[in-house]
């Protein structure tokens, strides 16, 4: 592990003498994720994507990059704080703890900030929105590390939820923390109306009622290498992203 990208293993005797261009902070949630990944899967998905674009933003664009350790802190849908150890963390919170890590940054003088998010609960746009009213000096922006490639180019049966994508993503990076025998079949199970099942209006799935393992979409073709493939291109599209916030200048 690189200590002078990742602050998850670096100390103060390695930093205190470089100079930082932008930091990153990974943000997850402590959920289930099916019978066979860790509650933490956000978090550690987010963190290593984070490291991996931090590293190719030094050297393809000369971009020093921190990240911050994982932030566990997601937002759940009803039927999911039924769920042992399943944390809800409400909006207030969240937007207090990103509030108190953005003052703090700005305190030791870095300006920009990127959020590579790992939930799909987690919304941060109205949180960047009034930091930029309380602190206008400062550039935060946010993206979730699976969206920037469509998962249909890279998996067979890509989900929603502990599925194939997230299940090959983890086995490239962790194998030891994935038992793929244990993995239930991932619920599939939807509204039935057909304009919430089109998604014309938004309201939140109750868990219970769309998955008995928690897991939305089948695991069980996730494979290590189809998970290298994509994180690979993942990293590289939020080293992009990086690269553009740490520009000259941000507009034409």
């Amino acid at each position: 592990m690189d200590k002078t990208i990742d602050l998850s293993v670096s100390n103060y005797g390695t930093v205190r003498d470089r100079s930082y261009d932008i930091a990153l902070l990974p943000w997850g949630a402590t959920e289930p994720h099916n019978l066979h990944l860790p509650y933490l899967t956000d978090a550690i998905l987010s963190h290593d994507i984070a490291v991996d674009a931090a590293a190719i933003a030094r050297d393809r664009f000369g971009i020093s990059a921190m990240v911050l350790p994982p932030m566990p802190l997601g937002a759940q849908n009803p039927g999911q704080r039924e769920l042992t150890f399943c944390i809800h963390y409400r909006y207030d919170t969240q937007r207090a703890v990103l509030t108190d890590i953005v003052a703090s940054l700005r305190h030791q003088g870095m300006k920009r900030l990127l959020i590579v998010n790992g939930h799909g609960g987690n919304s941060f746009k109205n949180m960047i929105r009034d930091l930029a009213v309380d602190m206008p000096d400062m550039l935060i922006a946010a993206g979730e590390w699976y969206k920037p490639e469509p998962a249909k180019d890279y998996f067979d049966q890509p989900g929603d939820h502990a599925d194939e994508l997230e299940t090959s993503v983890m086995m490239h990076y962790h194998p030891e923390l994935v038992n793929l025998a244990e993995a239930g079949h991932g619920g599939d199970g939807g509204f039935t109306g057909p304009a919430l099942s089109r998604g014309v209006a938004w309201v939140p799935r109750n868990w219970s009622r769309i998955s008995s393992d928690t897991g939305i979409g089948d695991p069980s073709l996730a494979t290590a290498e189809k998970g290298a493939r994509f994180a690979s291109v993942c990293a590289a599209d939020f080293a992009q992203v990086i690269a553009d916030l740490c520009a000259p200048d941000l507009y034409e």
